[in-house]
């Protein structure tokens, strides 16, 4: 028994009060106010955190090791939609993913993919048809269906999706949503048929449409997508729907901190306190049926210990009454992972990442992907570019690189487009996480480094790459640096200190060669996602999300 008297935040009767708290075993015993003044340790006792919509794989940690940087922070739960590796492996990536938190030192909430492959439009190593969602759903151990994307289907009346979603129906378990820009009567439609939270809300007037419809609004403040700053009036207007999510958390920006940060900017914007910590405690757990402890008699101990309510820097943070962080460290230690994998063998050529421009004599007009620094949705510019020997090579001098996408799963030509906004003035980058399907892509300023770029992560069998340098014509001019990720082409099963540094190590390599963007590896992943507008390249070929199809790169006259 272990008793414990501090300032207690109570997010029920949103107040402030000196109590002792009686922990025995795993839960509250017993929770009694003191006489204002009591004396108490200094710091506050308050829930948890809990991230409403994240990516374990995206931090590239697996999920033990995960929980173990996260419980840092005062996470002391997740809600995380394996689809990334799901997409990779399928069922079985499921099923890893469940068996790896089932030893993780915090609870992660998994739910059901609903849409393995992401989309009609590319080629996935595994998938998940509404009858397999349906058995996965009565496993007490997946919580919901997770985001619903094929939002074209839900409106279609598509057999498949409206049987996912029933199937979640019929489970009592809630359905959640994906779908950027979405509003009107179509948003409208989306919401009836089911779907009860978006992460996706990118302006604030779209937040706030959906949300007067009874939606849930996740603020996601990621690695890619950030979209706190405009989305935070919500937590004024709506706060009873508001939730916090960080979705892509790479290994670097974890071990910074997780919605802790997010809390601490919040509270700095000037919105109530108790709003704020109920967004980031309390809605969650309630609206997935979360087992996580609020701190009340009787709940499961899942507390944290705060030095204060600006900062929120965490100084312990409970599990199950357990102490599993304290003062910033975990108290679990580093276990490697098992690492299965869905990787082909393969070499590809330069020559393979031609662009023909046919017979074209003089100018073309090609339309290009134009990328966003810190959003997954990217535009389209029209670029006038010139053939060399009928090939349409990328220009680094205005910013027009070479896009490919490599099918890791079967042997296929590679798929080819130009894109504006990466900035690399010389070299290429690859990676194997490419969301959704998960294929290699890279972007380069000369067919050569993509080729030298692609070639590095199919020889690691998945992982990012950079090269430094113009040509392989000149292999001492160049410099090739890997990052392995051996589980799935996703994750690492190196301790995440190991990873963030090599991660950092990249980034910046890619910053030395000209790109400006925050994170360039997670800028490059998203150029593959098919479902967030307007232009993005699969493995079959450049697909406008706008009008659901494939697009030719060069415009006829």
């Amino acid at each position: 028994m272990t008793t414990l008297r501090f300032q207690l935040i109570d997010l029920h009767a949103r107040r402030i009060y000196p109590a002792q708290v009686i922990v025995e075993g795993e839960r509250i015993l017993q929770i009694e106010p003191l006489a204002p003044d009591a004396p108490v340790t200094a710091g506050f006792l308050m829930p948890g955190f809990i991230d409403a919509h994240v990516h374990v794989e995206s931090s590239m940690l697996p999920p033990r090791e995960f929980a173990r940087i996260a419980v840092r922070h005062g996470t002391v739960a997740t809600v995380s939609d394996p689809h990334e590796i799901a997409n990779v492996l399928g069922e079985v990536g499921v099923q890893y993913m469940l068996d790896e938190a089932s030893r993780a030192c915090m609870p992660i909430a998994f739910g059901v993919p609903s849409c393995v492959p992401a989309t009609a439009f590319e080629t996935a190593g595994g998938a998940l048809d509404a009858a397999t969602v349906a058995r996965l759903l009565a496993d007490p151990r997946l919580g919901y269906l997770a985001e619903m994307m094929n939002w074209p289907g839900v409106l279609g009346q598509d057999c498949e999706v409206l049987a996912k979603i029933a199937a979640a129906k019929r489970a009592g378990k809630p359905v959640d949503g994906h779908a950027p820009g979405l509003r009107g009567q179509e948003a409208a439609s989306y919401i009836a048929a089911g779907i009860s939270t978006d992460h996706e809300c990118f302006t604030l007037d779209e937040a706030l449409e959906k949300a007067k419809l009874g939606m849930r609004i996740l603020l996601r403040e990621g690695s890619a997508a950030r979209n706190l700053e405009a989305l935070w009036p919500v937590l004024r207007s709506h706060p009873q729907l508001a939730m916090f999510s960080t979705d892509d958390a790479h290994p670097n920006d974890l071990l910074r901190g997780h919605i802790d940060r997010i809390v601490a900017r919040c509270v700095a914007f000037g919105l109530d306190l108790f709003d704020v910590l109920r967004a980031a405690c309390v809605h969650p757990a309630q609206h997935y049926r979360l087992p996580t402890g609020l701190l009340r008699a009787g709940d499961r101990a899942d507390f944290i210990v705060v030095n204060d309510l600006t900062e929120f820097r965490v100084r312990e943070t409970w599990i199950a009454g357990k102490v599993v962080a304290r003062d910033g460290e975990s108290l679990e230690a580093h276990v490697a992972a098992p690492t299965p994998n869905h990787f082909r063998a393969g070499q590809h050529r330069a020559e393979e990442f031609a662009v023909p421009a046919a017979m074209a004599r003089g100018q073309v007009t090609v339309r290009a992907i134009e990328a966003r620094d810190g959003q997954l949705i990217t535009g389209e510019v029209l670029v006038n570019m010139t053939p060399t020997a009928g090939i349409l090579e990328p220009n680094p001098q205005n910013d027009t690189l070479l896009l490919a996408v490599c099918n890791r799963y079967v042997k296929a030509a590679p798929a080819l487009a130009f894109i504006r906004g990466i900035g690399l003035r010389e070299g290429a980058m690859a990676t194997s996480v490419a969301h959704d399907s998960h294929q290699v892509i890279a972007v380069g300023a000369s067919r050569e480094a993509i080729a030298r770029a692609v070639n590095a992560v199919f020889a690691a069998r998945g992982g990012l790459a950079i090269v430094s340098g113009r040509s392989s014509a000149s292999p001492s001019d160049d410099r090739v640096e890997v990052l392995p990720l051996p589980i799935a082409g996703l994750m690492s099963d190196r301790p995440a200190e190991e990873v963030a540094e090599a991660y950092e190590t990249l980034t910046a390599r890619a910053h030395q060669l000209g790109s400006p963007l925050r994170a360039p590896f997670m800028t490059l992943s998203f150029m593959a996602l098919l479902v967030i507008p307007a232009l993005k390249l699969s493995d079959r070929g450049l697909f406008d999300a706008r009008a659901f199809r494939f697009v030719p790169n060069v415009i006829e006259p």
